[in-house]
């Protein structure tokens, strides 16, 4: 593992023990590493070549799992392009049906996917919330991390979202976008980078959103290997370390949340899923508990990876956490 500071590390040089889990009230599946996109940032190495998929009888699985644990509210889909798993409408459905809040982590160009068409109209139906990445609001930085031609496939995907609802303010259906920084850099204030946002996108497109999600690049997978080839990555470990803000570990996302992957095995976070590091640091699966509550108090895998999520405002599935 990369890096010089124990995540556990630093927060004994806080004060601070070592985190465990609260009563899980999201479930966040990883349905697969296929995606249309490969995307210079991408922690999952997601890409069109990778045939990793979950099966539906993981899926059924899943559903059951859900059903039988009452403490989980928000059921947190993404992938590679989680859309493209063909069980990925069924797993919406369920979860729907069941009452719970379902969201979709989108990268927007799916929608014009062949077979894809009807997606975001599926979206719609269900009331999903929408998670869309958009590193940022003009194309030559949006082009530069997700590929040529993204920028404007993305502008189209949101005019149709808004189209049915997605972005009111006063409505039912959230749409959320998320930025990326393009190097190894912290991103900045999310409030300010917010308004920028919403400014550009409604004067130059007519766009509308909800909220701007900020999140820090964790140095694993693909933006590792990147930092790694341009000699970056000891100086981005230490620029999360000199960071680190104990204020931002009350609000870590692993803290009440289980990560299923692909083959139903559960870790801490999505992060820790791509790392192989299991929940706890002890192998588990779906089949192996018959209500994620009881996850409840179990230790949290960390490492020096984990230092992106309290680095500066914090970091986590739903943005900066101060």
């Amino acid at each position: 593992m990369m890096g010089t500071v124990h995540f556990d590390e630093m927060l004994a040089s806080h004060g601070l023990a070592p985190i465990r889990r609260a009563r899980p009230s999201v479930l966040q599946i990883n349905l697969g590493k296929r995606c249309n996109q490969v995307c210079r940032h991408c922690h999952v190495n997601a890409s069109p070549t990778r045939t990793e998929s979950m099966s539906n009888q993981t899926v059924d699985r899943v559903i059951e799992l859900l059903k039988a644990s009452p403490t989980v509210t928000t059921v947190d889909i993404t992938g590679g392009a989680p859309e493209l798993n063909p069980d990925f409408r069924r797993l919406v459905a369920a979860a729907h049906r069941a009452g719970r809040h379902v969201m979709d982590r989108c990268n927007l160009t799916i929608l014009e996917e062949p077979g894809q068409e009807d997606t975001a109209h599926f979206l719609s139906a269900h009331e999903v919330e929408v998670i869309a990445s958009l590193p940022c609001y003009g194309s030559e930085n949006v082009d530069a991390q997700r590929g040529q031609g993204v920028f404007e496939k993305s502008i189209r995907a949101l005019r149709l979202l808004n189209s049915l609802g997605y972005g009111d303010p006063d409505g039912r259906r959230a749409l959320h976008l998320v930025y990326n920084p393009l190097g190894a850099s912290l991103p900045p204030a999310q409030e300010s980078l917010e308004q920028a946002y919403k400014e550009r996108l409604q004067s130059d497109h007519g766009i509308v959103f909800n909220r701007l999600y900020t999140l820090t690049n964790m140095p694993i997978a693909r933006f590792a290997s990147d930092l790694q080839r341009k000699g970056q990555l000891e100086g981005y470990m230490d620029l999360l370390a000199s960071g680190f803000n104990p204020a931002a570990v009350d609000g870590l996302m692993c803290l009440n949340t289980v990560s299923v992957d692909w083959t139903g095995r559960l870790y801490d976070c999505d992060f820790n899923q791509m790392l192989a590091m299991p929940a706890g640091n002890s192998e588990k699966t779906i089949w192996d508990i018959d209500d994620l509550s009881k996850l409840k108090a179990d230790p949290i895998a960390t490492a020096p990876h984990c230092l992106g999520c309290t680095a500066g405002a914090g970091s986590s599935c739903g943005g900066a956490l101060l």
